[in-house]
């Protein structure tokens, strides 16, 4: 089972595009900045930095009602990936796709 539940808010707005083809599909990605539950003794709180992609209605909904710093909760599941850069470097990328 692939699921992931996270509280955090955006570091920005969401940045919004739609798919080509024969039907148009919206797609939003944004980055949730999610506390870390402990922090070392002194230490300022730490967050972690998640990338999410969401799809079709939902996509509209973050494009219209979602800015920089709303906290939201979002449900989903974990995709990773990787692609050659210009360099020739292989990059490896991990995302959270919000159903």
């Amino acid at each position: 089972m692939n699921k992931v539940i996270l509280a955090g808010r955006l570091t920005r707005d969401p940045e919004m595009r739609y798919s080509s083809g024969e039907t148009q599909t919206s797609i939003a990605r944004y980055t949730l900045a999610v506390d870390r539950r402990f922090r070392r003794q002194g230490d300022e709180q730490t967050a972690d930095f998640i990338n999410c992609v969401v799809f079709g209605r939902g996509a509209e909904f973050a494009e219209n009602y979602l800015h920089q710093g709303t906290k939201i909760i979002v449900e989903g599941r974990i995709q990773t990936g990787s692609y050659t850069n210009k360099e020739g470097q292989r990059v490896y990328t991990t995302e959270v796709i919000v159903e």
